[in-house]
């Protein structure tokens, strides 16, 4: 060739010109081709094909990252095309490891194993102690084990002693039918005479490399050749925007602008979530042209970042699947591919939840109950928070109705003002009385004030997980909307089109009836009567009551024909045949725990209750409560997914509603596609009840604890309500003094105590 090309040169030159011009037409149409076949497909992608799912490192948001059983698990949870990531590291003997990183104390045992092994390289530039693989065998990671890298994971599998696996290993041993390597330091390993692309031009015919992703734009270049043309996809890994690539002294922020450049040697580009959505104080930014733009230039585009337990903007309010549909079911584009931790959402949310569309039909029939609005989203029992219950496909909003001094009801979480108003930092704030037969400690109680100084009052929104995980909800919002009337409650329910009706929550009767003068019972009824709702031609909305008390119930059954649901407050395991009897004098409809259907130690479910079962058979619907999007909300047997919580409550237990503080999470769940299939699949399957606890070192199993109580006769039976005691007359409810007595005669706290006693009210807001 090289002789010819110098005695011919000009037939070169023109042979040669021709074959560049027919590459720029090839290159050209590629894309047209590509579009035209995506105009057939409802998906937005390159090919017009689904999303790939690529688990990083397996199901490593579980099981240690690059584990046997976190790369097994995959095939039984997710998608059948998922592709499954290794991470390749070279040891000091040139030997190809799938691990998360080339320092290896964050995910494995080497502290332990070798203590005194530290080392401090360069990496990228950049001098970095730790333990690397560059300085141990393969033989002596024999004795090192894989544990969990993130903190925030459950630390139960890490004395399962997984073993560190070659890439042979995990190509031999589990067969991937996609298998996607991933080279992060080529240069580095370079430095240290270790060759990353000897180790993959060695490996055997064997060992199928679908994927072959790097940050380094030379290792790319020089290895693309060299597969032939039964080589992997090539992938250029983009880092953050002012990262530095190695090869050309370039920041990826800079090479982002050269796509065409890109597309000369990969097919495709993976790039942080960050790169497609930006975020501003962790709200999203509108989303950029990037997918766009490099589909225009032919590449592929996978996006990585993706995990249930961080890192998540405030728009998805923690749900995991929300941000999957985002990237992928926007109307505008979709990434060709998930490099996820939790491969099961991603699964869900490409086969089951995308293109549903706001008509799309009830799959499964339960009850999507609200608590105190969608007051994951903002400040509860607010108009913004029923709002967005409304729009987000709740079946039914609720109102905990509290009682003003003047006799008003309205809603509101709580009787004590200081757990959801900012009353600790208003001029009523000296109002304090401690109420035994409320609560232990003094409380700012709703009956201590009028309606209309309530009204004055700034909402707080609620963070159950900020003080232990500095979890927030909408900061944004977090003093948004204003709280509402019963009668500005029902109304609202009633000018909706989608809600099927109001559950009303009654507690404190009693109290109220002997201490304040205040007939809450009488105060609902008449207000629902006032609003149309006992008139079945002004409103055809279902009307439920909610207590914890029998009494309560059993007052308005006497004196009305709405629905009636008695609230079991205790984590119960089962129910006597004579109690349930009992309820069913009074009650339509039980409520209970999460964890009355799946018990839990140490955030482990332990097993199934037939608590459910037992419920129904009597005719007695069951709803449960309380439903959180927060991962820590769940047990890890949820795999930190909302879905796969509710999923396994509806389908698994058989559960007739689901009380949540994120309407939309279940909504949507009622719609997915997948619960009409014949053969469910199985992310769409309900979790084994103590399932995590079969593959867990005996070292590491909870302890066991006693069983939960068994709810009797004598937990229901209550005396009826007393006669309402009118309140002795006070003089006017102004701001007052430390030294005056409250209403029912106790001393008032001085507002040193006050402040002791709400210092954890007031810091959460402070926090805010």
């Amino acid at each position: 060739m090289t002789t010819y090309m110098r005695d011919k040169p000009s037939m070169f030159g023109s042979r040669a010109s021709k074959f560049l011009l027919s590459a720029l037409i090839l290159i050209q149409l590629l894309p047209t081709q590509l579009l035209a076949q995506r105009s057939k497909s409802p998906w937005q992608t390159l090919t017009g094909s689904a999303p790939l799912i690529i688990a990083r490192g397996g199901f490593s948001g579980l099981l240690p990252d690059s584990s046997v059983d976190a790369y097994s698990i995959v095939s039984q949870t997710s998608v059948s095309g998922a592709v499954l990531w290794c991470d390749v590291q070279l040891t000091k003997d040139g030997v190809g490891i799938c691990f998360p990183d080339v320092k290896m104390m964050n995910a494995s045992s080497i502290q332990d194993a070798y203590p005194k092994r530290k080392n401090s390289y360069l990496v990228n530039g950049v001098p970095t102690q730790d333990w690397f693989t560059i300085d141990f065998t393969l033989k002596d990671l024999k004795s090192v084990f894989l544990i969990r890298g993130i903190l925030s994971r459950s630390d139960a599998f890490d004395n399962n002693q997984y073993a560190i696996s070659t890439v042979q290993d995990i190509a031999m041993e589990l067969k991937p039918k996609s298998f996607w390597l991933n080279v992060q330091h080529d240069a580095f390993y370079a430095q240290h005479n270790l060759s990353i692309s000897k180790f993959l031009l060695s490996l055997p015919k064997t060992v199928t490399i679908n994927y072959l992703s790097s940050p380094e734009v030379t290792f790319l270049r020089s290895i693309g050749g060299r597969f032939g043309k039964a080589g992997p996809k090539f992938v250029f890994r983009f880092l953050e925007k002012d990262d530095v690539e190695v090869s050309t002294n370039q920041t990826y922020g800079t090479l982002l602008g050269n796509l065409t450049f890109i597309k000369t040697f990969a097919s495709g580009v993976l790039v942080p979530k960050s790169y497609i959505w930006p975020l501003e104080d962790q709200y999203l930014s509108p989303h950029t042209s990037f997918v766009q733009d490099a589909h225009k230039a032919g590449l592929e585009v996978y996006a990585s970042g993706f995990a249930n337990d961080f890192d998540m903007a405030y728009n998805y309010s923690f749900d995991p699947l929300a941000e999957y549909l985002s990237f992928m079911d926007n109307g505008d584009f979709s990434v060709d591919g998930f490099l996820s931790d939790f491969p099961l959402t991603a699964s869900s949310a490409v086969d089951c939840f995308s293109h549903l569309g706001s008509n799309a039909s009830t799959q499964v029939d339960f009850l999507v109950i609200s608590k105190n609005g969608a007051s994951g989203d903002y400040p509860g029992c607010t108009d913004l928070a029923y709002s967005k219950a409304i729009k987000d496909g709740a079946d039914i909003i609720d109102c905990s109705v509290q009682m003003s001094l003047d006799g008003i009801p309205f809603c509101l979480n709580s009787v004590d003002l200081g757990e959801s108003t900012n009353i600790v930092q208003s001029p009523f704030r000296n109002r304090s009385s401690t109420v035994p037969e409320i609560a232990p400690l003094g409380g700012l109680y709703s009956f201590s004030l009028t309606w209309s100084e309530i009204q004055t009052l700034r909402p707080a929104i609620t963070n159950p997980y900020n003080r232990d995980f500095n979890l927030f909800r909408n900061p944004k919002e977090r003093s948004s909307g204003k709280l509402v009337s019963l009668s500005d409650f029902l109304n609202l329910a009633k000018n909706s089109t989608s809600l099927a009706g109001v559950l009303i929550s009654v507690e404190n009767a009693a109290y109220l009836r002997e201490k304040q003068g205040l007939d809450v019972v009488k105060a609902v009824l008449d207000t629902l009567t006032k609003a149309g709702y006992s008139n079945a031609t002004t409103t055809t909305k279902k009307v439920m009551i909610q207590s914890t008390n029998s009494s309560v119930l059993v007052d308005f059954k006497k004196q009305s024909r709405y629905e009636t649901v008695y609230q079991v407050e205790e984590t119960i395991r089962d129910i006597l045949d004579s109690a349930i009897q009992d309820i069913k004098k009074f009650a339509d409809a039980v409520v209970v725990r999460k964890n009355s259907v799946f018990p839990v130690s140490e955030s482990f479910t332990t097993g199934q209750t037939n608590l459910v079962e037992r419920l129904q058979r009597f005719q007695l619907p069951v709803y449960v409560e309380l439903f959180r999007n927060e991962f820590v909300s769940q047990p890890w047997d949820f795999l930190s997914d909302a879905t796969v919580e509710i999923n396994s409550h509806v389908t698994g237990a058989g559960i007739n509603g689901t009380i949540t503080e994120f309407p939309l999470t279940a909504a949507r769940y009622k719609r997915n596609k997948c619960l009409t299939r014949k053969d469910l699949p199985p992310y769409m399957s309900p979790v084994q009840p103590a399932g995590l606890l079969s593959i867990m070192s005996p070292t590491s199993l909870p302890p066991a604890e006693a069983p939960n109580p068994v709810f009797t006769d004598a937990d229901v039976t209550e005396p009826p309500l007393p006669p309402v005691i009118a309140k002795a007359p006070t003089s006017s409810p102004g701001p007052l003094s430390t030294d005056e007595k409250s209403p029912n005669g106790q001393t008032r706290v001085t507002l040193s105590l006050l402040l002791s006693a709400f210092a954890m009210v007031l810091a959460s807001l402070l926090l805010l």
